[in-house]
């Protein structure tokens, strides 16, 4: 018989059972990999921007990409306590509202801007889908002012009303786009991916 601790969590698949056996701490992680795969996003030394980081599983990854030679960085409103490499740093802000020191931390111009960032859910799919349409809005402003030319950037949004303004946005910053949905991502949930390659 099971203890009262012991519940399955509903929410957990094969992917989320493959993520603890690989120790990265989300589940996440093999949308990032599905996107490496698709497009070859992240390169050896590169310089890598991870808005949203926490728990850590798209730095861990990002930072097996680029290996030492390279640097990532991540920012997000939680801590991340998984062990990192020597070349990812982690700074505690909000991004919609940053602060002039960590901005100034945190640098330009980097190879590639990659958005995980999701608001907390109030239930309410207009509410929540306006959220996440600002933190993609910041995202893009963000990549646009830090991002190398020629540099790529990936962002997660909820398809709502706002996401085509969105996606036309990409559009015009870079010279190429794709939209993806990886088959990591949950059946139900209404995310998808917004890639922008080759920075104008």
């Amino acid at each position: 018989m099971q203890s009262p601790g012991s519940k399955k969590n509903p929410w957990e698949d094969h992917y989320t059972v493959k993520a603890r056996k690989e120790h990265f701490p989300a589940r996440s992680v093999f949308k990032l990999q599905e996107i490496q795969q698709k497009v070859n996003l992240i390169q050896k030394g590169n310089r890598v921007l991870d808005l949203g980081c926490s728990p850590g599983s798209w730095l861990m990854l990002a930072a097996t990409l680029t290996g030492p030679a390279g640097s990532v960085v991540g920012i997000d409103l939680k801590p991340v306590t998984v062990g990192l490499p020597s070349h990812v740093r982690v700074f505690i802000a909000d991004m919609l509202a940053l602060p002039d020191e960590i901005s100034e931390a945190i640098g330009s111009q980097f190879h590639v801007v990659i958005s995980d960032m999701a608001p907390s859910t109030t239930g309410n799919k207009s509410v929540d889908a306006a959220r996440s349409f600002d933190l993609c809005q910041a995202a893009l402003t963000t990549a646009q002012n830090r991002l190398l030319p020629g540099g790529a950037f990936v962002c997660k949004i909820f398809q709502g009303e706002d996401s085509d303004a969105f996606i036309h946005r990409v559009k015009s910053l870079f010279n190429r786009h794709r939209i993806f949905k990886p088959q990591s991502s949950r059946k139900a949930s209404r995310e998808i991916y917004i890639i922008g390659l080759n920075k104008r």
